[in-house]
């Protein structure tokens, strides 16, 4: 009885079936892990890619004096926000910044971004003004959105301490008489 007990433990021992799917089981969770980060990644590139690009249109918009109605803060955020095609809920997620510089001055423009802060009702506009002609402008997008995959290292990595992406964009042109 014993004996025939080793028998059998000794050919479960030897045999190879279901090797694969132990290696199965532990590879494939770092692949998809490695996959879904690459994907997360790419995703911010494009929308950081979206956001330069609709911020240069909409800005060279401004400079011709074409397609814009008038240059508030709404119509040109949701001028940027028409271009941009890949950024979820995006006139949620978006602010914009602009400030008349003096091109003899030195930069009052803040080096942290202020961007839209989600736990509030309503975030009054911060400095947004309008230059006369020839005025050298600075403006700023901010733009704070949710990972895809969180959970990812790629998700944790790109996000910030709030758990939010944040992508920004400025630009500088100079107001046309």
């Amino acid at each position: 009885m014993i004996r025939k007990a080793l028998g059998k433990v000794v050919r479960f021992k030897r045999t190879e079936d279901g090797s694969l799917t132990v290696e199965f089981v532990i590879l494939f969770p770092l692949y998809i892990f490695f996959i879904l980060g690459v994907i997360e990644y790419s995703l911010v590139t494009i929308q950081k890619a979206m956001l330069d690009r609709s911020m240069d249109l909409v800005v060279r918009d401004i400079r011709l004096g074409i397609n814009l109605e008038d240059t508030k803060h709404d119509t040109i955020k949701d001028a940027i926000c028409d271009e941009m095609v890949v950024m979820r809920a995006c006139s949620d997620n978006l602010l914009l910044e602009m400030i008349v510089q003096d091109p003899r001055g030195n930069m009052n423009f803040p080096a942290e971004p202020t961007c839209v802060d989600r736990a509030e009702e309503v975030q009054p506009v911060t400095k947004f003004q309008n230059g006369g002609s020839n005025a050298l402008m600075i403006m700023r997008a901010c733009a704070k959105f949710d990972p895809l995959f969180p959970t990812t290292a790629m998700g944790r990595s790109v996000s910030g301490d709030d758990g939010l992406i944040t992508l920004t964009a400025t630009t500088t042109f100079v107001q046309e008489p």
